[in-house]
Protein backbone atom coordinates (compact mmCIF):
# COMPACT_ATOMS: atom_id res chain seq x y z
CA UNK A 1 0.00 0.00 0.00
CA UNK A 2 1.07 3.38 -0.83
CA UNK A 3 0.53 7.00 1.01
CA UNK A 4 1.32 10.68 -0.36
CA UNK A 5 2.67 12.83 1.81
CA UNK A 6 3.85 16.49 1.06
CA UNK A 7 7.02 16.43 -0.54
CA UNK A 8 9.35 18.27 1.84
CA UNK A 9 13.62 19.57 1.50
CA UNK A 10 14.58 16.47 3.13
CA UNK A 11 12.75 14.78 -0.23
CA UNK A 12 14.85 16.75 -2.70
CA UNK A 13 18.02 14.55 -3.07
CA UNK A 14 15.93 11.53 -3.50
CA UNK A 15 14.05 13.32 -6.40
CA UNK A 16 16.98 14.59 -7.76
CA UNK A 17 18.73 11.47 -8.24
CA UNK A 18 16.24 9.75 -10.16
CA UNK A 19 16.35 12.33 -12.34
CA UNK A 20 18.94 11.26 -15.11
CA UNK A 21 19.11 12.79 -18.09
CA UNK A 22 17.52 16.02 -19.73
CA UNK A 23 14.93 13.60 -22.04
CA UNK A 24 13.73 12.34 -18.40
CA UNK A 25 13.82 15.76 -16.92
CA UNK A 26 10.98 16.67 -19.75
CA UNK A 27 8.92 13.40 -19.73
CA UNK A 28 8.70 14.25 -15.83
CA UNK A 29 8.42 17.69 -15.15
CA UNK A 30 7.61 19.34 -18.63
CA UNK A 31 8.79 22.39 -19.62
CA UNK A 32 9.32 23.54 -16.28
CA UNK A 33 12.49 22.65 -15.13
CA UNK A 34 16.47 23.19 -16.66
CA UNK A 35 18.75 19.98 -16.33
CA UNK A 36 20.34 18.88 -14.33
CA UNK A 37 17.63 19.37 -11.44
CA UNK A 38 18.78 21.03 -8.55
CA UNK A 39 17.66 22.03 -5.23
CA UNK A 40 16.90 25.73 -6.56
CA UNK A 41 14.67 24.79 -8.93
CA UNK A 42 12.80 21.93 -6.45
CA UNK A 43 12.65 25.06 -3.65
CA UNK A 44 10.74 27.19 -5.92
CA UNK A 45 8.58 24.40 -7.61
CA UNK A 46 7.26 23.89 -3.41
CA UNK A 47 7.35 27.63 -2.67
CA UNK A 48 3.50 28.26 -2.88
CA UNK A 49 2.29 24.46 -2.24
CA UNK A 50 0.63 22.47 -0.12
CA UNK A 51 -0.70 25.54 1.94
CA UNK A 52 -4.75 25.46 2.90
CA UNK A 53 -5.58 27.66 -0.10
CA UNK A 54 -2.57 26.79 -2.63
CA UNK A 55 -3.22 25.58 -6.38
CA UNK A 56 -0.62 22.96 -5.95
CA UNK A 57 -0.33 20.42 -4.17
CA UNK A 58 3.14 18.10 -4.33
CA UNK A 59 3.41 14.80 -2.78
CA UNK A 60 6.38 12.25 -1.91
CA UNK A 61 4.68 8.49 -2.62
CA UNK A 62 5.84 6.41 0.69
CA UNK A 63 5.80 2.45 0.95
CA UNK A 64 3.23 2.72 4.46
CA UNK A 65 5.23 -0.94 5.18
CA UNK A 66 8.86 0.01 5.00
CA UNK A 67 8.40 3.93 5.25
CA UNK A 68 10.73 3.94 1.85
CA UNK A 69 9.89 6.85 -0.66
CA UNK A 70 9.40 5.63 -4.26
CA UNK A 71 7.71 8.10 -6.26
CA UNK A 72 6.31 11.92 -6.87
CA UNK A 73 3.09 13.39 -7.91
CA UNK A 74 1.70 16.27 -7.84
CA UNK A 75 -1.85 18.04 -7.89
CA UNK A 76 -1.69 21.53 -10.07
CA UNK A 77 -3.59 23.87 -11.58
CA UNK A 78 -6.15 23.69 -8.42
CA UNK A 79 -9.08 25.74 -9.65
CA UNK A 80 -11.44 25.93 -7.01
CA UNK A 81 -14.28 27.60 -9.10
CA UNK A 82 -14.25 25.88 -11.67
CA UNK A 83 -13.89 22.50 -9.39
CA UNK A 84 -10.76 21.64 -12.02
CA UNK A 85 -6.69 20.43 -11.76
CA UNK A 86 -4.38 18.91 -13.74
CA UNK A 87 -2.34 15.84 -11.77
CA UNK A 88 1.45 16.08 -13.12
CA UNK A 89 5.06 15.37 -12.04
CA UNK A 90 4.38 11.47 -11.59
CA UNK A 91 7.40 9.47 -11.24
CA UNK A 92 7.48 6.01 -9.78
CA UNK A 93 11.44 6.39 -9.02
CA UNK A 94 12.63 3.50 -7.23
CA UNK A 95 12.84 1.44 -10.45
CA UNK A 96 12.29 -2.15 -8.06
CA UNK A 97 8.71 -1.01 -7.53
CA UNK A 98 7.84 -0.57 -11.47
CA UNK A 99 5.05 -2.82 -13.18
CA UNK A 100 3.73 -3.75 -10.08
CA UNK A 101 0.71 -1.36 -10.09
CA UNK A 102 2.43 1.41 -8.10
CA UNK A 103 1.40 4.14 -10.61
CA UNK A 104 -2.30 2.92 -10.35
CA UNK A 105 -2.64 3.24 -6.86
CA UNK A 106 -0.67 6.60 -7.08
CA UNK A 107 -3.37 7.57 -9.37
CA UNK A 108 -6.10 6.48 -7.14
CA UNK A 109 -4.63 8.25 -4.42
CA UNK A 110 -4.39 11.37 -6.12
CA UNK A 111 -7.52 11.08 -7.30
CA UNK A 112 -8.92 11.06 -3.46
CA UNK A 113 -7.37 14.10 -3.01
CA UNK A 114 -9.18 15.83 -6.04
CA UNK A 115 -12.49 14.24 -5.54
CA UNK A 116 -12.90 13.28 -2.40
CA UNK A 117 -11.20 15.85 -0.44
CA UNK A 118 -11.10 18.90 -2.71
CA UNK A 119 -14.40 17.86 -4.11
CA UNK A 120 -13.43 18.35 -8.00
CA UNK A 121 -15.45 17.94 -11.29
CA UNK A 122 -12.46 17.66 -13.30
CA UNK A 123 -8.54 16.24 -13.55
CA UNK A 124 -6.68 16.59 -16.21
CA UNK A 125 -2.98 15.47 -17.38
CA UNK A 126 -0.72 15.63 -20.29
CA UNK A 127 1.52 12.76 -21.31
CA UNK A 128 3.66 11.95 -24.40
CA UNK A 129 2.22 9.68 -27.02
CA UNK A 130 5.48 7.38 -26.69
CA UNK A 131 4.70 6.42 -23.07
CA UNK A 132 2.29 3.27 -23.88
CA UNK A 133 2.65 2.65 -19.65
CA UNK A 134 1.64 5.29 -18.68
CA UNK A 135 -0.90 5.95 -20.96
CA UNK A 136 -2.49 2.25 -19.56
CA UNK A 137 -1.96 3.21 -16.05
CA UNK A 138 -3.96 6.74 -16.97
CA UNK A 139 -6.71 4.75 -18.79
CA UNK A 140 -6.80 2.14 -15.81
CA UNK A 141 -7.32 4.80 -13.71
CA UNK A 142 -10.30 6.34 -15.00
CA UNK A 143 -8.80 8.69 -17.88
CA UNK A 144 -9.77 9.64 -21.16
CA UNK A 145 -8.00 10.51 -24.50
CA UNK A 146 -9.22 14.37 -25.53
CA UNK A 147 -6.82 14.88 -27.79
CA UNK A 148 -3.38 15.18 -28.98
CA UNK A 149 -1.26 17.90 -29.25
CA UNK A 150 1.23 17.09 -31.93
CA UNK A 151 4.49 17.92 -31.80
CA UNK A 152 3.89 19.91 -28.37
CA UNK A 153 7.48 19.65 -27.11
CA UNK A 154 10.96 20.36 -28.84
CA UNK A 155 13.67 17.78 -27.87
CA UNK A 156 16.82 18.27 -29.07
CA UNK A 157 16.11 17.78 -32.92
CA UNK A 158 13.02 16.23 -32.63
CA UNK A 159 9.53 17.34 -31.69
CA UNK A 160 7.09 15.18 -28.70
CA UNK A 161 3.33 14.84 -29.03
CA UNK A 162 1.84 14.89 -25.86
CA UNK A 163 -2.01 13.64 -25.23
CA UNK A 164 -4.23 15.55 -23.23
CA UNK A 165 -6.40 13.29 -20.92
CA UNK A 166 -8.81 13.67 -18.28
CA UNK A 167 -11.30 12.17 -16.07
CA UNK A 168 -14.72 13.62 -14.10
CA UNK A 169 -15.78 12.52 -10.62
CA UNK A 170 -18.46 10.68 -11.75
CA UNK A 171 -16.54 8.72 -13.78
CA UNK A 172 -14.09 8.37 -10.97
CA UNK A 173 -16.64 7.48 -8.55
CA UNK A 174 -18.20 4.51 -10.96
Amino acid sequence: MLELKYFERSDFQQLIDWIETQEFLMQWGGPNFNFPLDEKQLEKYIEHANGKDSTSLVYSVVEKESGKVIGHISLGRIDRANRSARVGKVLVGDKSVRGKGAGKQMMNEILKVAFDELTLHRVSLGVFDFNASAIACYEKAGFVKEGLLRDARKMGDEYWSLWEMSVFEGEWKK
